[in-house]
């Protein structure tokens, strides 16, 4: 009797399933159907955001074209000791030449040879010299022989080199990122002051990323309010100005910007016209800091007046009314009630100006001069015209954890919860 009661508590569906199993299977499909229609879009950002990351953090500690390319010599070589006085031994020497010479045959010497010149300045010559003179040795002595084809093969210094960087995976590229560097002895240094570029360059991008991003907080702000508390007409009228310069080249708004701000250009024509400045005393207000951040303040002050909108449209004008009620004059209605319902438009549209102002490229390249580029042209010109990828990708790892950095202090500070776009 126990057992019949107790299955006739069991719901069932129509063909005799139990309601739970059945339910648990619909879970299932929706679950299923719902990963499928994701899956797209989970592919697509896997292939354009995450492996290309994966690379770049690769490539930043990516050492294996020496051992590649000098494979005897990384094997011969793995018991000289760099801090010795003596030269590598005869053995070294012979793997050398024969690596050189194969080298020289399959034309891969160049590559090797561009590579030891990233930390060695000369590297490429005395490879690229050796190449041919050493395809003549054919035996011993090869150590006399090598140092007659060129002396340099006598200083210990390459051999340190090649020793330090016989395995696959450097470090060479992060200490070149933080104007660090190997010394003769193998100790980790700092660069001399006069070859040390890069940490005042990360200390530049962020310093001009944060006051752009606070001009366009300063500008931003006051015109997102007016589109918020307009009539619709007007606040529409607003819109499309804001809207406006997406509509326009990113390439002929820089452009425009070397036109008003040169030194014979239109500001300057005007200052002098009114009598503000003589015409001998123009300011130079572009290919500077200056330039670089008046063109990419106007280029981003849409990314933080619409997140601004968004959230200042959602604030009840009654807060105001009520708060001018309870006695508050409108400056500290708006300080005391306003402002702190904003905070999180500001923290989105400040998210935003600050990561695309420290990646910036283009803007920076055409006004910014000596003075006025970013990391971002640095990392751009090691990989187009220096090719060194190695040093590119560390100095965009190096940026990237200054984001995630930020990003984290954010979290901490203001709330990632407080963030919203709408």
């Amino acid at each position: 009797m126990a057992d019949t009661g107790s299955s006739a508590a069991v719901m069932t569906t129509s063909d005799g399933i139990p309601l739970k199993v059945s339910l648990q299977r619909a879970l299932r499909r929706s679950r299923r159907r719902a990963f499928f229609l994701v899956l797209p879009l989970l592919a697509f950002l896997t292939i354009s955001f995450v492996l290309p990351i994966f690379d770049m953090l690769f490539r930043s500690v990516d050492n294996t074209i020496v051992p590649q390319n000098l494979p005897s010599v990384v094997k011969a070589i793995e018991d000289w000791d760099p801090k010795a006085s003596e030269l590598p031994s005869e053995a070294v020497y012979e793997a050398m030449v024969k690596d050189i010479q194969i080298g020289f045959e399959e034309k891969t010497l160049g590559s090797l040879a561009r590579r030891l010149n990233y930390d060695l300045t000369g590297s490429a010559s005395l490879f690229r010299k050796s190449g041919r003179r050493a395809s003549k040795i054919e035996g011993a002595p090869y150590k006399e022989q090598l140092i007659e084809v060129d002396e340099d093969w006598g200083d210990p210094a390459i051999w340190n080199l090649i020793k330090r960087e016989s395995d696959s995976l450097t470090a060479s590229y992060f200490l070149s990122a933080v104007d660090m560097r190997y010394d003769e002895q193998g100790d980790i240094a700092m660069q001399p002051d006069y070859q040390q570029i890069y940490l005042k360059l990360f200390w530049r991008t962020l310093v001009m990323s944060a006051i752009i991003t606070g001009l366009c907080i300063l500008l931003g702000y006051p015109v997102a309010y007016l589109m918020a508390t307009l009539p619709l007409r007007t606040s529409n009228l607003l819109m499309i100005l804001v809207l406006l310069p997406f509509w326009t080249s990113l390439l002929v708004r820089t452009t425009a910007w070397i036109a008003l701000l040169q030194t014979q250009g239109v500001l300057n024509d005007l200052l002098v016209a009114v009598g503000v400045l003589s015409d001998d005393g123009r300011i130079r207000m572009i290919y500077n800091q200056t330039g670089t951040i008046v063109a990419m303040t106007h280029i981003l002050l849409p990314f933080m007046i619409l997140p601004l909108y968004s959230v200042m449209k959602t604030i009840p004008p009654s807060y105001m009314r009520a708060a001018r009620s309870m006695g508050a004059n409108p400056f500290t209605a708006f300080v005391r009630v306003y402002m702190p319902n904003t905070v999180a438009g500001v923290g989105a549209g400040s998210i935003l100006c600050f990561i695309l102002a420290i990646g910036y490229y283009i803007t920076p390249a055409l006004v910014g001069g000596q003075s006025g580029t970013l990391i971002s042209n640095f990392i751009a010109d090691h990989i187009s015209v220096t090719l060194n990828w190695g040093l590119a990708a560390a100095l965009g790892v190096i940026l990237l954890g200054l984001v995630m950095l930020l990003y984290v202090i954010y979290d901490r500070i203001v709330g990632i919860d407080n963030m919203k776009l709408g």
